[in-house]
Protein backbone atom coordinates (compact mmCIF):
# COMPACT_ATOMS: atom_id res chain seq x y z
CA UNK A 1 0.00 0.00 0.00
CA UNK A 2 1.18 3.48 -0.80
CA UNK A 3 1.17 6.09 1.95
CA UNK A 4 -1.72 8.51 1.87
CA UNK A 5 0.56 11.51 2.44
CA UNK A 6 1.93 11.39 -1.11
CA UNK A 7 -0.92 11.68 -3.62
CA UNK A 8 1.53 12.24 -6.52
CA UNK A 9 3.14 8.85 -5.92
CA UNK A 10 -0.26 7.17 -5.77
CA UNK A 11 -1.29 8.78 -9.08
CA UNK A 12 2.00 7.74 -10.70
CA UNK A 13 1.61 4.17 -9.48
CA UNK A 14 -1.95 4.04 -10.82
CA UNK A 15 -0.86 5.41 -14.21
CA UNK A 16 2.07 2.90 -14.38
CA UNK A 17 -0.24 0.01 -13.56
CA UNK A 18 -2.82 1.11 -16.15
CA UNK A 19 -0.16 1.62 -18.82
CA UNK A 20 1.42 -1.76 -18.24
CA UNK A 21 -1.96 -3.50 -18.25
CA UNK A 22 -3.02 -1.89 -21.53
CA UNK A 23 0.25 -1.85 -23.50
CA UNK A 24 2.41 -4.66 -22.28
CA UNK A 25 0.09 -7.26 -20.86
CA UNK A 26 1.00 -6.91 -17.21
CA UNK A 27 -1.49 -7.60 -14.48
CA UNK A 28 -1.61 -6.02 -11.03
CA UNK A 29 -2.64 -8.16 -8.12
CA UNK A 30 -4.61 -6.92 -5.13
CA UNK A 31 -1.56 -5.58 -3.25
CA UNK A 32 -0.52 -3.40 -6.18
CA UNK A 33 2.68 -5.31 -7.06
CA UNK A 34 3.28 -6.11 -10.71
CA UNK A 35 3.32 -9.66 -12.02
CA UNK A 36 4.84 -10.17 -15.42
CA UNK A 37 3.09 -12.71 -17.54
CA UNK A 38 5.49 -14.77 -19.55
CA UNK A 39 3.77 -16.03 -22.62
CA UNK A 40 5.36 -18.53 -24.97
CA UNK A 41 6.00 -17.31 -28.50
CA UNK A 42 5.95 -13.64 -27.55
CA UNK A 43 9.12 -11.54 -27.37
CA UNK A 44 9.66 -9.18 -24.47
CA UNK A 45 8.51 -5.63 -25.21
CA UNK A 46 11.80 -4.04 -24.14
CA UNK A 47 14.09 -6.05 -26.47
CA UNK A 48 14.62 -4.94 -30.07
CA UNK A 49 13.24 -7.11 -32.84
CA UNK A 50 15.80 -9.28 -34.60
CA UNK A 51 14.92 -7.73 -37.95
CA UNK A 52 15.51 -4.24 -36.54
CA UNK A 53 19.09 -4.94 -35.52
CA UNK A 54 21.54 -2.49 -37.04
CA UNK A 55 24.64 -4.62 -36.51
CA UNK A 56 25.12 -7.27 -39.19
CA UNK A 57 26.11 -10.66 -37.90
CA UNK A 58 29.41 -12.09 -38.96
CA UNK A 59 29.72 -15.35 -40.88
CA UNK A 60 31.52 -16.72 -37.81
CA UNK A 61 28.28 -16.63 -35.81
CA UNK A 62 26.04 -18.11 -38.47
CA UNK A 63 25.56 -21.82 -38.82
CA UNK A 64 24.40 -24.69 -36.77
CA UNK A 65 24.48 -24.57 -33.03
CA UNK A 66 26.92 -27.49 -32.69
CA UNK A 67 29.39 -25.80 -35.01
CA UNK A 68 29.24 -22.58 -32.99
CA UNK A 69 29.58 -24.53 -29.75
CA UNK A 70 32.75 -26.26 -30.99
CA UNK A 71 34.16 -22.98 -32.26
CA UNK A 72 33.54 -21.42 -28.85
CA UNK A 73 35.16 -24.33 -27.06
CA UNK A 74 38.24 -24.15 -29.30
CA UNK A 75 38.55 -20.39 -28.93
CA UNK A 76 38.06 -20.61 -25.15
CA UNK A 77 40.69 -23.35 -24.81
CA UNK A 78 43.18 -21.38 -26.89
CA UNK A 79 42.56 -18.20 -24.88
CA UNK A 80 42.90 -20.08 -21.59
CA UNK A 81 46.20 -21.63 -22.62
CA UNK A 82 47.59 -18.38 -24.02
CA UNK A 83 46.66 -16.37 -20.93
CA UNK A 84 47.84 -19.13 -18.58
CA UNK A 85 51.30 -19.40 -20.09
CA UNK A 86 51.82 -15.67 -20.61
CA UNK A 87 50.30 -14.10 -17.47
CA UNK A 88 49.17 -16.98 -15.28
CA UNK A 89 52.58 -18.36 -14.40
CA UNK A 90 52.09 -21.73 -16.08
CA UNK A 91 55.19 -23.50 -17.35
CA UNK A 92 56.23 -26.82 -18.79
CA UNK A 93 57.80 -29.52 -16.63
CA UNK A 94 61.30 -29.05 -18.04
CA UNK A 95 61.21 -25.31 -17.38
CA UNK A 96 59.97 -25.88 -13.83
CA UNK A 97 62.74 -28.42 -13.18
CA UNK A 98 65.42 -26.04 -14.50
CA UNK A 99 64.03 -23.20 -12.40
CA UNK A 100 63.92 -25.38 -9.27
CA UNK A 101 67.53 -26.54 -9.78
CA UNK A 102 68.71 -22.98 -10.32
CA UNK A 103 66.90 -21.77 -7.21
CA UNK A 104 68.30 -24.62 -5.12
CA UNK A 105 71.83 -24.01 -6.40
CA UNK A 106 71.68 -20.29 -5.62
CA UNK A 107 70.32 -21.05 -2.13
CA UNK A 108 73.22 -23.44 -1.45
CA UNK A 109 75.74 -20.88 -2.70
CA UNK A 110 74.15 -18.18 -0.52
CA UNK A 111 74.43 -20.48 2.51
CA UNK A 112 78.01 -21.62 1.86
CA UNK A 113 79.56 -18.29 0.80
CA UNK A 114 79.68 -16.86 4.37
CA UNK A 115 81.54 -20.01 5.50
CA UNK A 116 84.10 -19.39 2.76
CA UNK A 117 84.47 -15.77 3.90
CA UNK A 118 84.94 -16.93 7.50
CA UNK A 119 87.62 -19.45 6.45
CA UNK A 120 89.36 -16.71 4.46
CA UNK A 121 89.34 -14.29 7.39
CA UNK A 122 90.61 -16.96 9.84
CA UNK A 123 93.58 -17.87 7.65
CA UNK A 124 97.12 -17.02 8.79
CA UNK A 125 97.73 -14.15 6.35
CA UNK A 126 94.19 -12.79 6.05
CA UNK A 127 95.15 -9.13 5.60
CA UNK A 128 97.82 -9.79 2.99
CA UNK A 129 95.52 -12.25 1.18
CA UNK A 130 92.73 -9.64 1.17
CA UNK A 131 94.96 -6.97 -0.35
CA UNK A 132 96.19 -9.48 -2.94
CA UNK A 133 92.58 -10.45 -3.72
CA UNK A 134 91.55 -6.83 -4.14
CA UNK A 135 94.52 -6.16 -6.45
CA UNK A 136 93.60 -9.02 -8.80
CA UNK A 137 91.11 -8.43 -11.57
CA UNK A 138 87.45 -9.26 -11.04
CA UNK A 139 87.68 -12.17 -13.46
CA UNK A 140 90.55 -13.81 -11.57
CA UNK A 141 89.27 -13.30 -7.99
CA UNK A 142 87.22 -16.53 -7.98
CA UNK A 143 90.26 -18.52 -9.15
CA UNK A 144 92.36 -16.88 -6.40
CA UNK A 145 89.83 -17.93 -3.72
CA UNK A 146 89.66 -21.43 -5.17
CA UNK A 147 93.49 -21.78 -5.26
CA UNK A 148 93.70 -20.69 -1.65
CA UNK A 149 91.36 -23.52 -0.63
CA UNK A 150 88.91 -21.28 1.20
CA UNK A 151 85.99 -22.31 -1.03
CA UNK A 152 86.30 -26.00 -0.03
CA UNK A 153 83.89 -26.74 2.78
CA UNK A 154 85.03 -28.69 5.84
CA UNK A 155 84.54 -32.41 5.22
CA UNK A 156 84.44 -31.95 1.44
CA UNK A 157 87.15 -32.35 -1.16
CA UNK A 158 85.53 -30.44 -4.03
CA UNK A 159 84.57 -26.84 -4.55
CA UNK A 160 80.89 -26.10 -4.96
CA UNK A 161 79.79 -24.49 -8.20
CA UNK A 162 79.46 -20.73 -7.80
CA UNK A 163 80.90 -20.63 -4.27
CA UNK A 164 84.27 -19.03 -5.21
CA UNK A 165 82.51 -16.29 -7.20
CA UNK A 166 80.14 -15.48 -4.32
CA UNK A 167 82.94 -15.61 -1.77
CA UNK A 168 85.15 -13.32 -3.86
CA UNK A 169 82.26 -10.88 -4.33
CA UNK A 170 81.71 -10.67 -0.56
CA UNK A 171 85.43 -10.36 0.19
CA UNK A 172 85.99 -7.65 -2.43
CA UNK A 173 83.30 -5.51 -0.80
CA UNK A 174 84.93 -5.84 2.66
CA UNK A 175 86.97 -2.77 3.60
Amino acid sequence: MLPQRCPGAAAWAAWTTDYLQSQVGVAADTTGSLIWRATFGREEWFLPKREESLVPTSAWYQGESLKRLLQGVALGAFATIAIGFSWGGWMLGGTAKTLAESTANSAVVAAIAPICVDQFQRSADATSNLTALQKTSTWEQAAYVEKGGWAVMPGSKTVGSGVPQACAAILSSVK
